[in-house]
């Protein structure tokens, strides 16, 4: 009957017939109380360590998530902002667009005036002053700017000529060695152009509209 194989290792002596002849048995090891233990905890504590290093890695990523989300939001609030500011400042033109209107219209001699009176100094020696005008003023304005003429202490001849190009309130001034002219509409579009030009150079990165002082006692 043939014998059932049998598992052996290196320090396995066979007899002449191959058969097991002898065999070490390997002495299983004990361990003292405290050694045990000394391995339970050191265990214990590279355990605890890779949990830690673990939670830490977790934490720097939720972190750097909320970073980049709070950088994303204050990106979005800025744009909000600015678009807010610059919805504020179409409101504000088209605010001054309606009262400047309703004013020169009630009072279109009143820049013809003001004008005359600041280059009072410049036209002083000048004989005479051509001024042209809308024809809806035009025949008023003689008079009035006449009376400014002489508060001015201006004694030329003032004379004043038509002109349908011009709108109303809007003139040009003309004494030989230089002019002046006004344009309510285009000068509505170059402060326009200047404010839209300010607003835009800030961009998101504007200063608030309130500090933080303010709204603290707000």
């Amino acid at each position: 009957m043939t014998e059932p194989m049998r598992k052996f290792t290196f320090d396995t002596d066979f007899d002449g017939s191959g058969r097991v002849a002898a065999a070490s048995v390997r002495a299983t090891p004990l361990f003292a109380a405290d050694e045990v233990e000394r391995i339970r905890t050191c265990a214990y504590a590279e355990g605890e360590r890779s949990t830690l290093a673990r939670a830490e890695e977790a934490k720097a990523q939720a972190l750097t998530a909320i970073a980049s989300a709070a950088r994303a939001g204050l990106s979005a609030l800025a744009g909000v902002a600015h678009e807010h500011r610059a919805a504020c400042v179409e409101l504000a033109l088209a605010s001054a667009r309606a009262i400047a209107g309703a004013a020169l219209e009630r009072y279109p001699k009143a820049p013809a005036e003001a004008a005359l009176a600041s280059l009072a100094r410049e036209i002083e020696g000048t004989a005479q002053l051509v001024v042209r005008a809308a024809p809806a003023m035009a025949a008023d304005l003689r008079g009035t700017l006449q009376e400014t003429a002489t508060t001015c202490g201006f004694a030329g001849q003032i004379v004043v000529k038509d002109d349908p190009a011009l709108a109303l309130a809007g003139f040009v001034l003309d004494w030989g060695d230089g002019r002046a002219e006004f344009d309510p509409g285009a000068a509505g579009e170059r402060v326009a152009h200047a404010v839209r030009t300010a607003l835009a150079a800030e961009g998101p990165h504007a200063e608030p509209l309130i500090s933080a002082s303010e709204a603290d006692h707000g």
